[in-house]
């Protein structure tokens, strides 16, 4: 059965409450100045085995774990700890269907932008269902003005709630001029990635995707497509600079995260692009993704944590 977002329950401080009841602090840290790290987790629905399967846990808490340490937090918390209030909460609510997950660690309490705690955390399930298998459409791009964040100000290597608005700017104005999305470009003048999301190329047959020096999240989809790619695809994939007039003249493109899955890139600056042949590799990408992220191929159960285990 379905759960109402307003009904359903929340993780905060070590109880689960309604969603109604968690209240943070409006004068906190987090409040104030978005000091917070998180990670946006994909759980996903297996009918046949009645489970769900939250997708690399594992490397999820592995950049959780850095985020915090960068963003120089105190933290009360083990993975251990971490991933039993994400399974606490889903049982709770009773999920069995596709959900997302939101598990923040922020700074709580009356300090400033610079306090390293008090420490606390919420884990908060929401009904998110998978994407659409298809060759048709997708997302017409823009090149935004608005350059992307790096390690000379905010390294995008920490998945910090304030580094968010630089994808806010870039997605705001590709919206109000027309677009569907933004791809920024880094402070070198190279390809970075999409707001909340990172990029691959099609050309050659090849699969190409900036370095993850290249102002590029190490994101946790982009490590899964690369590896899908190469050991069930038996597709190149190639981590390189590109320039912005590739993606003109590239055989397709698509951008990829936990939240997005893998969504088609049908035009970039109105320059439409696309083929037969890497729209289908685009949709053989995005099957696969699905179907090892909801425990349908035993070779990658691994990457997979059950949830209800039975009960």
């Amino acid at each position: 059965m379905a759960v109402n977002n307003e009904d359903r329950l929340i993780w905060l401080g070590g109880s689960i409450l309604p969603v109604k009841d968690a209240k943070i602090n409006v004068l906190s840290p987090t409040s104030q100045f978005g000091a917070n790290v998180f990670e946006g987790i994909r759980c996903y629905w297996n009918e046949e085995e009645k489970e769900l399967y939250a997708f690399r846990l594992k490397e999820h808490y592995d950049r959780l774990m850095n985020s915090i340490k960068i963003f120089k937090m105190d933290n009360p918390f083990s993975r251990e700890e971490m991933q039993k209030a994400l399974v606490d909460v889903v049982r709770a609510n009773g999920y069995r269907e596709d959900i997302a997950v939101r598990q923040t660690v922020f700074i709580d309490g009356f300090g400033t932008w610079s306090s390293p705690g008090p420490v606390n955390m919420f884990v908060a399930p929401v009904a998110k269902g998978r994407k659409e298998v298809s060759t048709e459409g997708g997302l017409n791009c823009c090149i935004s003005s608005w350059e992307r964040i790096s390690e000379k100000n905010l390294s995008p290597r920490v998945k910090v709630g304030a580094n968010y608005i630089n994808s806010r700017m870039a997605q705001m104005q590709a919206l109000e001029s027309g677009f569907d999305s933004a791809i920024f470009m880094n402070y070198q003048g190279k390809v970075s990635e999409g707001p909340g999301s990172c990029l691959f190329m099609i050309r050659d047959g090849k699969l190409i995707t900036p370095p993850c020096t290249a102002s590029v999240l190490e994101s946790i989809t982009r490590k899964t497509v690369i590896e899908l790619a190469g050991e069930e695809l038996g597709v190149e994939v190639v981590e390189r600079e590109i320039d912005r007039t590739e993606l003109y003249i590239c055989d397709g493109a698509f951008l990829c995260g936990s939240a997005m899955e893998v969504h088609k890139i049908a035009s970039v600056d109105h320059y439409k692009i696309g083929n037969s042949e890497s729209d289908e590799l685009i949709r053989k990408l995005h099957v696969l993704y699905l179907r090892v992220a909801s425990g349908q191929e035993e070779k990658y159960k691994s990457w997979l944590t059950p949830v209800y285990e039975g009960k």
